[in-house]
C-alpha cells in the first residue's frame, strides 16, 4: 500500500495562510523533492485551482516574474497526476481527474495502488483525511514568523492525531521541516 504524506508550511503561531510565508530557493528545493516522492497528488478543489493558476503553463505566456528557482517546482507539479476532491467542478484537466463520491474508500483505493506514494496538500481535505485516519506522513514546514491571524491549522479537527517525530530538517531560512509519523494503535486480529 503506498503512503499518503501531507506537507504544509505553517507559522509558529499556526497560520497556514500560503500569503503570509515568503517563497524561497531552498523552500522550493524541498518541496520538488516531496513531490518526487509521490506518483500523484490529491488536491481539493481550492488547492488545484490556486496551483493550476501559479504553474500551469499557458502557450505563449512566460512565466509572470517568476524567478529562475521556482522552474523545478512549476515543472514538477505541472507533469504531476493530480486528483481533485470535488463537489463543483464539472470537469478538470492538467492531468488531473475527479473524485467524487466516498471520500474515505476512494482515497483507500488510490492508496492500494502500486507506487512511492500520495501526496495531499491543503488545509480542509487533509484535516477531513485526518480524522479518518488516512494520512501515513505529516510534514510540517515551521517558519520563524507571527502573524497573528488565521486560518490556524487544523482548526475544528474533532479526532486527536498523536505523532512521532522521524526526521528534522533545518531550512537556511530558519524555518523547520518537522517529519511525523501517526502513532497508531495495532489492529486486533
Amino acid at each position: 500500500m503506498q503512503p499518503l504524506r501531507y506537507s504544509i508550511n505553517v507559522t509558529l503561531d499556526g497560520c497556514c495562510d500560503h500569503r503570509t510565508i515568503g517563497p524561497d530557493e531552498e523552500l522550493h528545493r524541498h518541496a520538488v523533492e516531496n513531490l518526487e516522492r509521490a506518483d500523484a497528488l490529491l488536491f481539493g478543489r481550492v488547492i488545484y485551482q490556486m496551483m493550476e493558476a501559479a504553474f500551469r503553463p499557458q502557450p505563449g505566456v512566460e512565466a509572470e516574474a517568476r524567478p529562475d528557482w521556482m522552474a523545478p517546482f512549476a515543472r514538477t507539479i505541472d507533469a504531476a497526476k493530480k486528483y481533485v476532491v470535488t463537489s463543483t467542478l464539472d470537469r478538470v484537466d492538467w492531468n488531473a481527474e475527479i473524485v467524487r463520491g466516498d471520500l474515505e474508500k476512494a482515497v483507500q483505493q488510490l492508496k492500494q495502488q502500486p507506487g512511492r506514494g500520495l501526496f495531499v496538500g491543503g488545509v480542509q481535505l487533509p484535516m477531513a483525511l485526518a480524522e479518518m485516519d488516512l494520512i501515513d506522513e505529516y510534514e510540517f514546514v515551521v517558519h520563524p514568523i507571527i502573524v497573528g491571524h488565521g486560518p490556524t491549522l487544523f482548526a475544528g479537527l474533532a479526532k486527536y492525531v498523536d505523532l512521532k517525530l522521524v526526521d528534522r530538517l533545518e531550512l537556511g531560512s530558519g524555518a523547520v521541516a518537522m517529519r511525523y509519523e501517526p502513532r497508531r494503535q495495532p489492529s486486533a486480529c
